[in-house]
């Protein structure tokens, strides 16, 4: 018998087409360790439980039907099918479905999504907007064929009959309500059509309040700018929308009532309201009325005042006429005065005399200056003549000279100031000669 050698290929190969052959489609619980997500997007994540264990993914494709976020540690079960990853030789399960074990997926996504943003700080109350104590204009946001809707148009329009409602219709369960809610929220804030919103529906399973659970929603309610009242289902049921209103409303009657105060109450308030004003004001009336009639008493008649400023204001301008007169007349007085005395003094007599004076002053000054011309001539002509006789061209023409050194130009006046051999420089009258010292003669007896 001949015995068949197998490549470890071919061997894999016949493993996985008899695994997948056996189990096309196996249903699998166990608890999840080793959980990863990389950058593709898909699950990968080990199933174990107390004696054994195995590798499992989730394609991206089947991340969207999962109701949940699987996390570490979480029981499970699902189904898939098996197969072997040929690479590493190991075999592995790719679910098409799984869902938490004991306890719903859409419980699990609940409680993640009301954790995620409760940290992100959605449901703080400084973010809760006041409500509007009596609004001209709500906006009810629910389904136009349900109860809920008539119902909270009556008790509103019982309470208070004079307040405008407008209805956005939306779909309150279904595939298409997520969007169609958090559409209906931004087209609310979009064209500010309202003083606050009613987000409405009646009670029902989990799985019916599913868009109320919805990230997108409570996105959606947090960055409104209207008030919100979530009020979904029955007392007891509590959703995400309701966590992260304004105001939660334990049932869509109760919204009604709380958005409204009621009108028969508001006016008796009110007529007690005026009932009170009106005794305060008559206290203070009675009390003013009682004052004023105390300052009258103490007033006197003004007309006597008033004669008496009129005869005061006749006698002041007639004391201010008379001293105006009296300063007038002083004033001329004065004027008259220096009239006469500047005409006394009247300078055209004493230019005719100063004339006179001044004429024979400057003929006195012309004969002066005639002098003392004359007599610089004269000093002069003296001086001229005696700079000409000094003048050293005039000596030079007679036949003397003038001897200086080189290159200092000194004037050489004592033969004790020059040397045998010192070139020397003679001015006559036209033109210099340079000479050279060959012998000195210290005194006129050795000439």
């Amino acid at each position: 018998m001949e015995i068949k050698i197998f490549s470890v290929s071919e061997l894999t190969s016949e493993l996985k087409k008899l695994i997948e052959e056996k189990y096309p489609l196996v249903w699998v619980f166990g608890e999840i360790s080793n959980l990863s997500t990389p950058f593709s997007g898909h699950f990968y994540f080990t199933l174990k439980d107390e004696s054994a264990r195995i590798n499992a993914i989730i394609f991206k494709g089947q991340r969207k039907n999962l109701k949940f976020t699987p996390e570490n540690g979480m029981s499970v079960i699902g189904f898939g099918r098996l197969g072997i990853y040929e690479t590493k030789g190991s075999y592995q399960v790719i679910f098409e479905y799984l869902e938490p074990k004991g306890i719903g997926s859409l419980q699990i996504a609940y409680e993640q999504l009301k954790s995620k943003l409760s940290s992100e700080g959605l449901f703080d109350s400084k973010y809760k907007k006041d409500l509007p104590f009596l609004p001209k204009n709500i906006c009810i946001i629910t389904s136009p064929t349900g109860s809920v809707l008539y119902d909270i148009i009556n008790i509103i329009s019982r309470r208070c009959p004079s307040v405008n409602l407008k209805i956005i219709p939306v779909s309150v369960q279904g595939v298409s309500s997520e969007q169609e809610i958090a559409t209906a929220i931004k087209l609310l804030n979009e064209y500010c059509c309202s003083d606050v919103a009613i987000i409405a529906r009646g009670g029902g399973s989990l799985e019916e309040l599913h868009a109320f659970n919805s990230e997108s929603v409570a996105r959606a309610i947090f960055e409104s700018e209207i008030p919100i009242i979530s009020a979904i289902g029955h007392e007891t049921d509590y959703t995400i929308s309701d966590f992260v209103s304004d105001y939660r409303a334990p049932t869509p009657s109760a919204a009604a009532e709380i958005v409204v105060p009621l009108k028969n109450e508001l006016l008796l308030q009110n007529q007690k309201l005026y009932l009170s004003l009106k005794s305060s004001m008559e206290k203070i009336l009675k009390v003013h009325r009682n004052n004023l009639q105390k300052t009258t008493k103490q007033i006197k008649d003004p007309k006597n005042k008033l004669y008496d400023l009129i005869l005061k204001y006749d006698d002041i301008t007639k004391r201010l006429i008379r001293a105006e007169i009296n300063f007038i007349s002083q004033l001329r007085e004065r004027a008259v005065w220096k009239i006469d005395k500047l005409m006394i003094n009247n300078p055209v007599r004493y230019i005719s005399i100063y004339n006179d004076k001044v004429n024979i002053k400057i003929n006195n000054l012309y004969k002066s200056i005639n002098i003392i011309i004359n007599n610089s001539k004269h000093k002069l002509n003296e001086l001229s003549a005696k700079l000409s006789v000094l003048n050293p061209e005039s000596i030079l023409k007679r036949g003397y000279s003038i001897t200086r050194t080189i290159p200092d130009k000194h004037i050489i006046m004592d033969s004790n100031n020059v040397e045998i051999a010192q070139h020397i420089e003679v001015i006559i009258n036209k033109g210099s000669l340079i000479c050279s010292v060959e012998r000195i003669i210290y005194g006129k007896d050795d000439i």
